[in-house]
């Protein structure tokens, strides 16, 4: 009886190119990263029928061809780099190539058969977008506030204050236009609307911190508790040895949501009866204040996974 191969591709991604390999048959080649040479490429694969179609995130090099795999339905994969390496590591592979890593993505998905997650669509990646920039600008609006002290301190000639306020003004308009934009494109989904709305209903959760969830964390509503601190790099992991016994750990994960997670804690701790009880017990149990802080983040995160999968707004708990 003919038994059906199951095809699992590996796909590295640059700027310029694409290093396409297949398992089990071993085809491997190289195209451009350009639209007419992904579209030939899906077709290509559309015509294996493959399990995965596996590739690492790569800083945003890859958007144009995930867009086109899941346009066409095709099962792609974008997975943590960190754990391709473990897992190059782990199967001796130290080399590191294009091709290489395209086998290492095919293995990868073979051996892990990583889980299909759901994709962003257009509006999620306008989100994304914004939400990236709004940090770039953030974090320059810092920056530059920090150097108008330094020089306000170290008398600096007046000109160069002059420019630097003007700057922070400018970044500021920028902040506020991107949060202008935020908005809109969140209104302008229903089904994002309802999304953020009901997320809005837990005290501490703002507007960023809402478009940071839905557009990093497309998955959050859709996974059980453990799988969504896991995913998010909020569950704690044991640092254990033989009888050493090392302190449980956050790390991985996605870090963007755990800093908006984390600032969001910080203000629910005021505004948040059930955070803040959580809080107040585990600093009278002599937890560290940032300890304290990253199991309310953990908390936060909880609630809105509940809130989300339940289609139902948030309401306080009575102690």
């Amino acid at each position: 009886m003919h038994q059906s191969t199951e095809h699992w591709i590996g796909i590295d991604v640059s700027k310029a190119t694409l290093d396409v390999a297949v398992l089990p048959s071993g085809a491997q080649w190289q195209l451009a990263n350009r639209a007419a040479p992904i579209e030939a490429l899906v077709e290509q694969l559309t015509a294996l029928s493959p399990k995965r179609i596996v590739l690492e995130a790569s800083g945003g090099f890859e958007a144009l061809l995930v867009g086109a795999l899941a346009s066409a339905q095709l099962p792609v994969v974008v997975v943590n780099p960190r754990q391709v390496r473990d897992f190059a590591r782990a199967t001796g592979q130290l080399a590191k190539t294009d091709r290489i890593d395209a086998q290492v993505l095919a293995g990868f998905g073979e051996a892990i058969r990583p889980q299909l997650r759901p994709l962003p669509d257009a509006t999620t990646r306008a989100v994304r977008a914004l939400v990236s920039r709004r940090r770039q600008l953030q974090e320059m609006l810092t920056a530059e506030q920090n150097r108008l002290v330094s020089a306000a301190v170290q008398d600096a000639p007046e000109p160069l204050r002059e420019q630097l306020a003007e700057h922070i003004e400018w970044l500021r308009r920028q902040l506020a236009n991107v949060d202008d934009d935020l908005r809109r494109q969140l209104q302008a989904s229903p089904v994002w609307r309802e999304r953020e709305d009901l997320l809005r209903t837990i005290p501490g959760i703002g507007p960023v911190t809402s478009a940071t969830l839905l557009s990093q964390l497309p998955e959050l509503g859709q996974l059980d508790r453990k799988a969504i601190a896991k995913l998010v790099g909020l569950a704690p992991l044991n640092h254990d040895s033989g009888t050493l016994r090392g302190r449980r750990r956050v790390w991985g994960g996605r870090a963007a949501v755990r800093a908006v997670l984390y600032m969001a804690a910080l203000v629910a701790t005021r505004c948040n009866p059930t955070i803040r009880r959580f809080y107040v017990r585990l600093r009278a149990n002599g937890k560290p204040a940032k300890v304290a802080l990253v199991a309310c983040a953990h908390k936060l995160l909880l609630l809105c996974n509940s809130v989300l999968r339940s289609a139902t707004p948030w309401r306080p708990v009575t102690p």
